[in-house]
């Protein structure tokens, strides 16, 4: 097992034991999500800096998981210095009275979006964020959705009537009318839909399918969607909860074909890796119910100051140390080295190795050996995580704050856990102590 030393750690290792928190989550929490953790040896996380996770025992983990959250890595100077100055003076707004931090934190995102999407309305989770986007389709009258086979938007009620997932839905059913699901990539069949019932569609996608296993479009899918929408008067929202914020070597997906939704969706990175915040970013034209009405679509938490100082941060985090070049650099790097070792470790295991930016997904030929992966890269010292929807990827989201020397122990963890996969000798992490091999 690959462990980096906690040097300098500042960890405060509390009272508490793995097998005491393991057995609250089995009475209070998930049973499932207990079970879970014990795959991965019941480890503790307490503390977590620039790339770095650190355990309850001091061990040190690259963290090139957490769904895309941490573009900029854990507790980045700039967005801690801004939640705390905020925190000691004015955390939660009345939502009465004009607040400045929310507007200065739409401005400052705003600023860094394509032209004419300029309406703000900020919420706490992506799926929030989608089912804004949703609610202001249905306002301007575009009643029927398409989204797409392997597209993944959330599990709120309506989130979830667009993500097509059998495993998801079932237990949920009857989920929301009007909700069908097409190919991703295939504009033919999304012209056929809009066509049969202009002026009535929201279509709903991703630049590239995150949890559906790095599902990369064709070339100018993207500009076709829009044009298509634009041609049967539909709706177009845009969902970069996980592929925005610089993740992709751009700010946002849609920048890779200069397409302009009207609705973009952002979260997970949105603030800094701190705290939670998503949004839905809306042309005028598609934000004027909201305009009219400011009590038709509300929410306690929407634009408190606390995550609008996160905001605010964050981009000044991206903006000051060039981070979206650094997705795009660093991506292409780790691109090339995964798909190197890949093929020459598990040419019979591995299908495709596919990525933009800092989103990288590795294909096995089945589910199991995804999950045996991830067991491997833990014990080599290293977080990822499988794909929701595409159960057989295993996803990489690296912070772009990653050192080259940072790239390289991720590399050679990759390199060492793939070859310990191909020996067969796979075991389970044992808490508070090193993994073992057979």
């Amino acid at each position: 097992m690959t462990v980096i030393p906690a040097i300098g750690t500042d960890a405060v290792v509390g009272t508490d034991t793995e097998a005491e928190i393991l057995g609250l989550y089995r009475k209070h929490l998930s049973k499932g999500r207990a079970t879970l953790a014990e795959l991965f040896g019941s480890h503790m996380e307490v503390e977590s800096r620039g790339a770095w996770l650190t355990t309850s025992d001091g061990k040190r983990f690259l963290n090139a998981g957490g769904y895309g959250v941490f573009i900029m890595g854990a507790r980045h100077q700039l967005v801690v210095e801004a939640v705390e100055r905020q925190l000691h003076t004015h955390p939660v707004a009345t939502r009465i009275l004009l607040e400045p931090t929310v507007a200065r934190a739409a401005e400052a995102l705003v600023s860094v979006l394509p032209p004419g999407l300029d309406r703000v309305h900020f919420a706490l989770s992506g799926a929030e964020a989608v089912e804004t986007g949703l609610k202001l389709a249905r306002a301007g009258g575009h009643t029927r959705t398409v989204s797409m086979l392997g597209g993944y938007h959330g599990k709120t009620l309506g989130a979830l009537s667009a993500t097509a997932k059998e495993v998801y839905q079932r237990p949920f059913r009857p989920l929301i009318p009007d909700f069908l699901h097409l190919p991703y990539g295939d504009a033919e069949v999304l012209e056929r839909e809009l066509a049969a019932s202009p002026g009535r569609v929201c279509v709903i996608l991703e630049p590239v399918q995150g949890e559906g296993g790095v599902v990369i479009p064709p070339d100018g899918y993207l500009r076709h969607v829009e044009r298509l929408v634009r041609e049967y008067d539909g709706f177009l929202i845009l969902d970069e909860v996980q592929t925005g914020f610089g993740r992709l070597g751009r700010w946002w997906g849609v920048d890779h074909e200069g397409v302009v939704p009207d609705v973009l969706l952002t979260g997970k990175a949105l603030g800094g890796g701190v705290v939670p915040v998503s949004a839905a970013v809306a042309t005028r034209q598609a934000f004027r119910v909201f305009d009219k009405d400011p009590y038709i679509h509300t929410a306690t938490f929407s634009g408190q100051p606390l995550a609008m100082a996160a905001v605010q941060g964050a981009i000044r985090a991206m903006r000051e140390e060039d981070l979206v070049a650094r997705a795009r650099e660093l991506g292409a790097r780790l691109l090339s080295g995964i798909a190197e070792i890949a093929r020459s470790n598990l040419p019979d295991q591995v299908v495709d190795v596919r990525g933009r930016g800092l989103l990288i997904g590795v294909e096995l030929v089945e589910a199991g050996l995804a999950g045996e992966l991830l067991i491997e890269l833990f014990n080599h010292g290293v977080v990822a995580n499988h794909s929701m929807i595409g159960s057989a990827v295993v996803r990489f989201t690296p912070p772009a704050i990653l050192t080259d020397r940072e790239a390289g122990i991720l590399l050679g963890s990759f390199d060492k856990a793939t070859r310990a996969l191909v020996t067969g000798a796979t075991t389970m992490p044992v808490s508070g102590s090193a993994p073992r091999k057979a």
